[in-house]
């Protein structure tokens, strides 16, 4: 009897060990998948659900687990613009009076993930703008980005994520919910429609109006020629030459739910 129950007793704990340990397992191979569970915390957030466990997901998991999964340039850009624009919405949501002090609420560390607390600049200028020295206007990069930065930013930045990423404003892009494998595709149709609806072209003057985000980021851009081109390709000016470019004034308004489909 006494053999018996040390049986029983011994089953039971090597059953629960290899449960414990098939857990261990999953989190150390990586097996989450990451750009799922982005679109499942905008997916919860347009409709009004609950996303405390998947922001405790985020924050448990590690920076070996986050590189090891997002290990392609798609995967990485989709993965940060859909974490950027989801914590923008559930930040602001509980707490709106934050955006009174733009440039404090953009820089505070409030964002927890793989173990680390980072910044909405972080994410932008470090992860997704691959370490932009945020004042550099696309034309400076950071002399000492640190390892989180480092490990997890993307290979090749790609100016159309100042078209995807929304900080909250009401002349932000709308929020889409991107997906790695037709990232291109939902890039692109953002981008357009964006700049479509931001762009004023004035043919007598040969002057155009466009987003302030072309002056902020021109590096990014290619400086104004990268933008006269950007904006011949959309067919929104007929041609570089002899054109005059200015920015129009950013409406820093809050604007939340500012949901779209691509």
């Amino acid at each position: 009897m006494i053999r018996l129950k040390y049986l029983i007793s011994l089953l039971i704990i090597l059953f629960l060990g290899c449960k414990e340990g098939n857990g261990q397992m999953q989190s150390a191979t990586g097996k989450m998948n990451f750009n799922e569970l982005s679109e499942q915390f905008l997916h919860k957030i347009k409709n009004n659900e609950s996303t405390q466990e998947i922001q405790d997901a985020l924050s448990r998991t590690t920076i070996d687990s986050l590189e090891k999964n997002l290990d392609t340039n798609d995967k990485k850009l989709a993965f940060w613009v859909n974490i950027y624009n989801a914590y923008i919405q559930v930040i602001l949501q509980k707490n709106p009076d934050l955006y009174q002090d733009r440039s404090e609420f953009f820089k505070k560390d409030q964002i927890p993930i793989a173990g680390e607390t980072i910044s909405f600049e972080k994410i932008e200028h470090g992860i997704i703008r691959k370490s932009q020295w945020e004042y550099g206007l696309g034309f400076v990069g950071k002399i000492f980005p640190g390892e989180f930065e480092k490990r997890l930013r993307v290979d090749e930045p790609d100016y159309r994520i100042h078209f995807a990423l929304n900080c909250g404003a009401l002349d932000c892009p709308p929020v889409a919910i991107y997906e790695c494998e037709r990232l291109d595709e939902q890039f692109s149709e953002g981008t357009s429609k964006y700049l479509k609806r931001t762009t004023d072209y004035n043919a007598t003057e040969k002057k155009v109006l466009v987003t302030a985000l072309f002056s902020w980021f021109r590096g990014d851009f290619g400086g104004v020629d990268g933008v006269k081109d950007i904006l011949k390709d959309q067919k929104l000016i007929p041609t570089t030459k002899g054109i005059d470019i200015d920015y129009k004034n950013y409406d820093w308004t809050l604007k939340l739910d500012n949901f779209v489909n691509l």
